[in-house]
């Protein structure tokens, strides 16, 4: 019940800020229609007090009531967006021409006449639930109980002391992490157990041995063709003769389908005979790419044991090559008789406990800092036993359970027990909750299930928003919270912007143990997350059942919808799925995403739904440019996702997305944006550019003067006439990626300054990459810092640091590429109090004999050794140093006290003193390039730090990296 409450409300939200100012522009309407624009908005602020003192108790009346809330929210909030945008589409040209009133409405009757009438009808349905709802007896929750607990921000602000996301091994994974003797391992356990978890620990610790790795979720799919593709698009090695190849494979695959017209039509009749011969291409690529070389593949969530069958077959028999299946059904994993099968068993009692308490200890708002032994003793008095013993020993049971008792702080002992109770009610019943020791698939469904049912209604509505991708993809935070706000589920709350309220709510979820993170940027904030099989599961069908988000294709099965399909996810399938999608009724979709390739998988003229606001495309193949073309029509769209796509140009018609206010085309061809941007008003957000190879986007002259409502400019470059950005006051991000060679004197000065004032407002992310490094040296002549700057990134050659990046007290991030890694320079960061993350990659071009010139002077200035003093560094927890040659590193007694994680990559690396010093270090991660010398130094030098034991007696733990080391930064 709760769940409808969360996805009503904030469709209701939304909708009554649309009804207020309408009722506020008296042109849109005629007579009679603010009469009942007015009934709406009164009756649809009682249904909201309604929901909001909902406390989840009632029956299915309550809940087929307030499914109908929903539904005539969503048919008002489309007929005022559709007629709205025709109105104001006629009125904007109109003024233009500055034509008298009563020649407008004449013009605009139509619509009007429209609206007036569906407005009608609507409220003759606002009418009829009210008293359906009086008629059938649904009772008032005044009348039945107190109301549901909201969810307080200020409770749930995330911790002070930012977090690294370590590479922990799963609890159990001891016994099976032995490197396989057989081709096939098959790991074998129902969902919840931790299958994925540890073949995810066997791919990242052999993975680097491997010349080719692969990892693909198939789940319920049967569509070979697409996870063929999916292995195929990872061993196969980016070239820069990528399309030289493309055209040689599609000569190849002409030549295989022969030359008789007559026969190629009779095939093109065929569904299932052309996509053999597409499965037989991907074979026949697969075959290439591999043959002869070691690889290591992942095939996770196996149904079937015919298509493993097909899969394995697809890929040759090379020796000391690693094939890891894990399923969920013993048949499957026996059907491979030359398969080494290992089940993963329940954990004990002890590495329960263990599991349990450790994943409370994450979750609770004040991080435990003291041992794991010392919070275990003082937090596990705090419930009964029975809230971890009822898990069963299944991972998933436990950490989910630990969520949600690490999020409820402060209940009693009773109240944990008639949890377990209401869980297991027959085990209740014997009184025997606690000795429950053998869970059915079924009952740790359950559990989850609790436990999601438990949490906020409006973190629940957050978290449905996650079934809009595919099992086992890696969800950027910033991607999803930018996509909240777009839709309207986030608002502001508390006197907090909804920027901070989508963090909160991410940072709740990842409490509560909904979401995992895998990935962390450099201030210490998760960047990707994954969501488990189980609990993906649970809110893809929980989407489904509340008409919340249709999915169609993926890993799910899931019923075409038989009611207006308001947010469409379209994930990686095949052409049958396309068929599907024109069955439905798509005249509402609001919100459209699509995975894969859109030649596949678009259904004709999807690009000219009427009232799309949130448009992704992130990472679709067979963009055309006639797509954007009809995107530009789409006149509602709010947030727009390029990136990674083929697109090459953004037309002039992009000034008819009058709403948008998020353009993202990161990692496109698009290099410039056109004038017609300038009329964006709305626009927030703009990433460009590319952050591996610091391709950068130009920006029209008079688009800073105009377009004062950005936060975020990443990845721009700045050119003549484009440098004067002061006037955008509200801007929080600006990443450049690139500086014109030639920009005078002038516009270098008027860059300065705009950065000087800047810093004096809200800009709190400043990324600089200066090729030439004259300018990254001028800003050492700032009047006043940027004191409110949370991460910088300068990259240029500087021997000596800005004297003011000593007074930047709540600078997190910094990165300096190409700045000397000197003593001196280390010690005056050393006293940046909230520092927790600090970059130094002096990168360096095989012949670039100034740059290594640089570096050895600055090994000299040092006496050839780089002192990590004590004292200082009270934040930091991570260091990452990069370059063609690195000194001698020596960290002295006390150094860094609080560092987690030290990376270095090099090609030449003389050796590391004191790293038992570092009193908390974790991980230490050497990278090389691939030469073998190189490789044989590495391990040379991970052997003797392997020996090494920290004060504590406890040992990072050391993982080795190939790779080449001219690697740009992430920031950005």
């Amino acid at each position: 019940m709760e769940l409808v409450v969360g996805a009503s409300e904030a469709t209701m939200r939304s909708l009554l800020s649309k009804l207020g100012r309408l009722l506020s522009d008296e042109y849109t309407l005629i007579r009679g229609v603010g009469v009942d624009l007015q009934y709406i908005n009164d009756e649809l602020t009682t249904m909201q007090s309604f929901l909001r003192a909902n406390d989840g108790t009632h029956g299915c009346l309550m809940k087929d009531w307030m499914k109908q809330i929903r539904d005539i929210t969503y048919d008002i909030e489309d007929c005022i967006d559709d007629s709205g945008k025709r109105i104001r589409g006629l009125r904007t040209s109109m003024c233009c021409y500055c034509l008298v009133n009563g020649v407008y409405e004449i013009l605009t009757a139509g619509p009007r006449r429209d609206i007036a009438t569906r407005l009608s009808a609507l409220k003759m349905r606002a009418q009829e639930i009210s008293e359906r709802r009086d008629r059938y007896g649904v009772v008032n929750p005044a009348e039945a109980g107190a109301g549901a607990a909201r969810f307080d921000v200020a409770d749930n602000q995330a911790p002070g002391r930012l977090q690294l996301v370590t590479t922990r091994e799963p609890v159990g994974v001891e016994d099976l992490m032995k490197e396989p003797h057989k081709r096939v391992t098959c790991i074998v356990g129902f969902g919840g157990v931790g299958k994925t978890a540890i073949a995810t620990a066997l791919y990242r610790t052999y993975g680097e041995e491997f010349s080719h790795r692969a990892m693909v979720t198939v789940s319920q799919s049967t569509d070979l063709e697409a996870i063929l593709r999916i292995i195929r698009d990872q061993i196969k090695p980016r070239t820069s003769n990528h399309e030289q190849q493309d055209s040689s494979e599609k000569k190849k695959s002409l030549v295989r389908r022969g030359s008789s017209a007559v026969m190629d039509a009779i095939r093109c009749r065929s569904g299932s005979s052309e996509q053999r011969r597409e499965i037989d291409d991907l074979k026949d690529d697969i075959l290439k790419h591999l043959k002869r070389n070691r690889y290591l593949v992942l095939i996770d969530d196996v149904w079937s044991a015919l298509l493993l069958d097909s899969i394995i077959n697809a890929l040759p028999v090379e020796e000391k090559s690693i094939i890891i299946v894990t399923t969920r059904f013993h048949d499957v994993a026996t059907a491979q008789r030359e398969a080494d099968t290992r089940k993963v068993h329940r954990l004990v009692e002890e590495k329960s406990k263990k599991l349990f308490m450790q994943a409370y200890n994450e979750s609770t708002s004040k991080r435990k800092e003291e041992s794991s032994t010392q919070a275990t003793s003082e937090t596990e008095g705090l419930f009964p036993e029975e809230v971890w013993k009822i898990c069963g020993g299944l991972p998933l049971a436990i950490i989910t359970m630990a969520g949600r008792v690490a999020c409820n702080p402060g209940k009693l002992h009773t109240y944990w027990r008639d949890v377990c109770k209401s869980i297991f009610p027959e085990a209740a019943a014997n009184a025997v909750v606690e000795e429950i020791t053998q869970l059915t698939q079924e009952q740790v469904s359950r559990i989850v299930s609790d436990c999601y049912n438990d949490m906020p209604a409006e973190i629940q509505t957050c978290s449905l928003y996650l079934s809009i991708f595919p099992k086992g993809y890696r969800i950027s935070r910033k991607r999803l919270t930018r996509r909240w706000i777009a839709e309207g589920i986030i608002c502001e709350k508390d006197g907090l912007g909804v920027d901070v309220i989508a963090e909160t709510y991410f940072n709740h979820l990842i409490r509560r143990k909904i979401i995992q993170p895998v990935e962390h940027n450099g201030n210490g904030k998760v960047k990707k997350c994954v969501v488990h099989d189980m609990v993906l599961e649970l809110i893809v069908r929980k989407a489904s059942e509340e008409n919340f988000i249709t999915v169609v294709g993926g890993n799910w099965f899931m019923q075409l919808p038989s009611t207006k399909v308001r947010r469409l996810s379209i994930q990686d399938s095949d052409s049958k799925h396309a068929k599907d999608t024109e069955k439905m009724n798509l005249s509402h979709v609001r919100s459209l995403t699509i995975f894969g390739s859109l030649k596949k998988q678009l259904p004709p003229h999807s690009f000219k739904f009427g009232i799309v606001q949130v448009l992704d495309l992130e990472g679709c193949k067979d963009f055309k440019q006639r797509h954007i073309t009809e995107i530009c029509e789409m006149c509602l769209l709010k947030y727009l996702s390029l990136r990674k796509t083929d697109t090459k140009q953004l037309p002039d018609n992009i000034r008819k997305l009058k709403s948008l206010e998020t353009l993202d085309i990161r990692d496109t061809e698009v290099i410039e944006l056109p004038k017609a941007v300038c009329q964006l008003e709305l626009l927030v957000n703009i990433l460009g550019g590319d952050k591996s190879t610091r391709k950068a986007l130009r920006l029209p002259g008079e688009m800073t003067k105009k377009m004062k409502a950005l936060q975020i400019l990443s990845g721009i470059e700045i050119v003549e006439g484009s440098s004067e950005l002061r006037h955008l006051t509200k801007l929080k991000k600006l990443a450049i990626y690139k500086l014109e060679t030639m920009l005078k004197d002038g516009s270098l000065e008027a860059l300065r300054t705009s950065i000087e004032y800047l810093g004096g407002c809200s800009l709190q992310t400043l990324i600089i990459d200066d090729e030439s490094s004259n300018f990254v040296k001028s800003l050492d002549g700032l009047s006043s810092p940027p004191r409110f700057l949370v991460a910088l990134e300068l990259s240029g050659k500087m021997i000596n640091l800005p004297k003011w990046i000593k007074e930047l007290d709540v600078l997190s991030k910094l990165t300096l590429p190409l700045t000397a890694l000197r003593t001196d320079n280390l010690q005056d960061l050393s006293k940046l109090k909230a520092l927790f993350s600090l970059t130094f990659c002096f990168r360096a071009k095989q012949q670039d004999w100034q740059t290594l010139a640089i570096i050895a002077e600055n090994k000299l200035y040092s006496s050839g050794e780089i002192m990590v003093l004590d004292g200082g560094f009270k934040s930091l927890k991570l260091l990452c140093l990069s370059g063609p040659l690195l000194p001698l590193l020596s960290f002295s007694s006390k150094a860094m006290p609080e560092l987690e994680r030290l990376e270095i990559r090099y090609s030449m690396l003389e050796g590391i003193l004191g790293a038992e010093n570092l009193a908390k270090l974790k991980e230490l991660h050497l990278t090389s390039n691939d030469k073998k010398e190189e490789d044989l130094m590495t391990k040379e030098i991970a052997s003797e730090l392997g020996k090494l034991r920290k004060v504590d007696g406890t040992s990072p733990r050391i993982i080795l990296h190939q790779q080449p080391i001219g690697m740009r930064s992430n920031s950005g």
